[in-house]
């Protein structure tokens, strides 16, 4: 298990302790937020990156401003494999340690620490991904998963998908295959493509992948006999690595295979050579290390010895999306504190400043990273945020972005939410708050 730990200067672990140095405890004037990583195992290829996101961001905010107004997060990697039993693990292991919010980076942890929130007092914060009814905020107070759920994203595929074929109306008769790792994650958005292909008329294959990925070889003789016009994959791992490959050595027009937000990476593709070239993938941020914010990633923490990845890796896919990620975690963090004051806090205080997020353009120029993403704002009804997504596209070397931003078909989304909102919610025995009251 790889552990690190930010302190203050005087707490500082020296970098040539390693990934095995002892831990420290966490000042008393600090911000404590554990990291469930996963850098060994078949997941690794996602994992490595992700955690590097991280690392480097918090120890960027560290070393060039002080912490948060002056106040320093604290971290400690805990490796979970991708595996929802150790994921617990952690979290209960670290929770010792008073965390202010998790991030999960798994749909199934996701799942198992929901109950756990609201009488521990921790932020859930699911970027992308996890239960989507959790982004109801009126019942689940404690849950964030923007910029983008799930089912957005899956509705953002169709209207893409429609957009190439001419319109949406062009989707009827058309043949679309879900290629999905079988587990939560993987399952997620079966239920919104479902609905949208009775909506629009398009045949819908679904096809599971059992973990880890590596054996696909009678998926792929399925997708063959199907012969569909678009593939659709949400995979992770090293399931996406085979999954590009396959589709490409089947002879699959690669600019008609679109992986999700965690299916669009440079470990996905380069497997594959110049099979993977035209490959397609969604996202909700721009890709590449061209931004304010990796000048000062390399300057402020690779410069004096403390960056986690290599220096090459600074701008990779997943690297840029933790480091959105806790550029949001640290900004709802900024948010609480016009509130509560320039000092550690609760997880109540930090749960307010998420709710109340407002990151605007002007916000994302000083944080170096304007065109990186949109601006965006949080609300108590809605915990998944206004996001957008984008479509990228690999070239054989680097990821470029080929559409517009593209709007969720919010109409079929937002009330299916809202109704499975419900659902999951008795299942907890929650009860519906009233948002109106809290403003």
């Amino acid at each position: 298990m790889r552990v690190k730990v930010l302190l203050s200067v005087l707490l500082a672990l020296a970098v040539a302790a390693g990934p095995l140095a002892a831990v420290a405890p966490a000042q008393d004037k600090s911000i404590f937020i554990p990291l469930l990583v996963y850098r060994t195992g078949p997941y690794a290829p996602s994992g490595i990156p992700i955690a590097n996101g991280a690392s480097d961001y918090f120890n960027l905010v560290n070393e060039r401003d002080g912490g948060v107004n002056g106040v320093k997060i604290a971290y400690e990697e805990c490796e979970t494999q991708y595996d929802t039993k150790q994921g617990v693990e952690c979290y209960e292991r670290l929770k010792s340690r008073s965390p202010v919010l998790v991030n999960p980076y798994s749909t199934g942890i996701t799942y198992q620490l929901i109950p756990k929130a609201p009488g521990d007092k921790v932020v859930i914060h699911s970027m992308g991904y996890g239960m989507t009814a959790s982004a109801d905020g009126r019942w689940f107070p404690w849950v964030f998963n923007f910029p983008m759920t799930y089912w957005s994203q899956a509705s953002a595929f169709v209207k893409y998908v429609g957009q190439q074929e001419g319109g949406v109306e062009k989707l009827k008769g058309k043949k679309i295959a879900h290629i999905y790792h079988n587990s939560p994650y993987g399952r997620e958005a079966n239920p919104t493509l479902e609905e949208l292909a009775r909506k629009y008329g398009f045949e819908l294959t679904l096809l599971a992948v059992d973990h880890p990925g590596q054996e696909q070889g009678a998926t792929w003789l399925q997708v063959r006999r199907i012969n569909p016009n678009w593939i659709f994959i949400s995979g992770w791992g090293v399931m996406n690595q085979v999954a590009v490959k396959e589709a490409a050595s089947k002879g699959f027009p690669m600019d008609h295979v679109i992986g999700n937000w965690w299916t669009g990476t440079e470990a996905d593709v380069v497997p594959a050579a110049d099979g993977a070239k035209g490959y397609k993938s969604m996202t909700f941020h721009a890709p590449g290390a061209n931004f304010k914010v990796h000048q000062d990633i390399l300057k402020h923490v690779y410069d004096k010895g403390k960056g986690a990845a290599r220096r090459e890796a600074v701008g990779e896919v997943l690297y840029n999306r933790m480091a959105i990620n806790t550029m949001l975690n640290v900004e709802a963090i900024r948010t609480a504190m016009t509130k509560y004051g320039n000092k550690p806090l609760t997880g109540e205080q930090v749960r307010w400043g998420f709710e109340n997020l407002n990151l605007t353009e002007k916000r994302l120029e000083e944080l170096g990273m304007k065109g990186m993403m949109r601006p965006l704002r949080v609300t108590c009804e809605n915990h998944e945020g206004n996001g957008l997504a984008l479509v990228q596209q690999w070239d054989g070397k680097k990821w470029t972005i080929v559409s517009d931003w593209i709007e969720p078909i919010r109409e079929v989304v937002r009330p299916k939410l809202e109704a499975a909102a419900v659902e999951e919610a008795k299942k907890l025995s929650y009860t519906m708050r009233d948002c109106a009251k809290e403003k």
